[in-house]
């Protein structure tokens, strides 16, 4: 067996099972005797799987191009679908139309969770006298952690807390760590906290990562599920920079949450054309091309915006639901973007959930199963629980409804 394989830690979703498995049985815990029928309904808002409906002119398009099941895909894509990417990207990001030359600073990847993870492979040289050093921020999405052992490095933990509004301070990192950085993840918005980077933010990211030679890995794929005003991207902070080659800036995008469509596994990822080059390479290799119907699929929803103008007011109805109701029990902190509740919670997030779930039939995320300790055994993540705003809106207040309820009871519970 590979020894790396052994860094890695399970997956948050098992050691959430496992917590729940062993959750201990309260009195009066909303679970029915034999022969009744249960006081709730289950409810799980632990995962972030869009249950809204996916838009009917994707479904046909997709239907229609089903005999290009019986041809191979290649791994550049279509060129109707490199040219829909390009002029999506170009338009939302304001980048300028024909900054981007579809054969060269872009490729589809089935959904941005393998892309995410396989492009450390790409840039990272783990065969030099020092192990190189992956960056991300704390908590995280765990794919960049796994990436990071698999690729031969060592991931460096910044903490993204309250202080800092969520953003993580990268620039606080000593020059020793810098040095040796082959890779930075990035997250904005940010999953689970809902953060955004500044156009300021992200340019002075640029401007570290050309100093010291490393990759800027930019996550965005909660970028088109916002409530004020849309994020910018770090092509858009390049671009206004006078960049025109991207250089050292991959941005990562999905249909997942944009539209509805995680089952379909379509993204890409894009930016600088010399790194690109070397990730085609590898990618010719692992033979992950995108199916081609699920191509045709991808190139009418990113065609298409009034599906994902529609999708976000749905989203901007359930979280004015669960401000409303929870911030008179809890503080909440309104995400900018994305559709993640990061909250913090009586008791701490593994208590709470254990909690929520035995007595009202909720599932959420302890935000510590999405953190890592740190020197002192600070886990940032800890006191907090991550909810996904993924249920309909009526599920999406009852759930609501039962969080406060549950909050209100441990604000005057004694732990145990």
């Amino acid at each position: 067996m590979n020894p790396l394989l052994q860094q890695l830690h399970p997956y948050p979703f098992e050691k959430l099972a496992d917590l729940l498995r062993v959750a201990p049985q309260t009195q009066d815990n909303g679970r029915a005797g034999e022969g009744e029928a249960p006081p709730y309904s289950p409810i799980n808002l632990s995962i972030g799987e869009p249950k809204h409906a996916v838009p009917p002119l994707i479904r046909q398009v997709m239907a229609a191009a089903l005999d290009d099941i019986g041809v191979y895909p290649t791994t550049r894509g279509e060129s109707a679908l490199q040219r829909a990417i390009a002029s999506w990207l170009e338009k939302r990001f304001q980048l300028g139309h024909g900054t981007l030359d579809p054969n060269r600073h872009l490729l589809p990847v089935n959904g941005t969770r393998e892309a995410l993870f396989s492009i450390a492979q790409a840039v990272t040289n783990s065969h030099g006298a020092e192990k190189p050093f992956i960056v991300m921020p704390n908590p995280f999405y765990q794919i960049y952690e796994g990436a990071a052992y698999m690729a031969g490095a060592q991931p460096v933990y910044v903490p993204c807390t309250a202080d800092c509004g969520f953003i993580p301070d990268y620039h606080a990192l000593p020059p020793a760590i810098l040095q040796r950085t082959a890779l930075l993840y990035l997250c904005s918005p940010g999953n689970p906290t809902g953060a955004v980077f500044s156009l300021e933010a992200l340019q002075h990211l640029i401007e570290l990562a050309h100093r010291y030679h490393f990759v800027l890995a930019a996550d965005e794929c909660y970028s088109e599920i916002w409530y004020d005003q849309p994020p910018p991207g770090l092509l858009q902070a390049a671009r206004q920079m006078g960049m025109e080659d991207f250089k050292n800036c991959l941005v990562f995008h999905s249909l997942s949450k944009r539209s509805n469509m995680p089952g379909a596994r379509s993204g890409f990822v894009a930016g600088d054309a010399q790194w690109l080059s070397h990730y085609f390479r590898l990618r010719t290799y692992t033979g992950c091309a995108t199916p081609r119907f699920i191509q045709r699929a991808a190139i009418a929803a990113w065609e298409d915006e009034t599906h994902v103008q529609e999708n976000r007011a749905i989203y901007r109805e359930k979280l004015a639901d669960a401000l409303a109701i929870l911030s008179p029990v809890l503080p909440v902190e309104r995400p900018q973007a994305g559709f993640y509740l990061w909250l913090r919670v009586p008791g701490g997030g593994e208590h709470f959930a254990r909690h929520l779930h035995a007595r009202y039939q909720v599932t959420v995320l302890p935000g510590a199963y999405l953190g890592r300790p740190d020197d002192t055994g600070n886990n940032p993540g800890a006191p907090y629980v991550r909810i996904a705003l993924v249920a309909s809106p009526e599920e999406n207040r009852q759930a609501m409804q039962r969080i406060a309820q549950a909050a209100t009871e441990l604000q005057h519970l004694p732990l145990g």
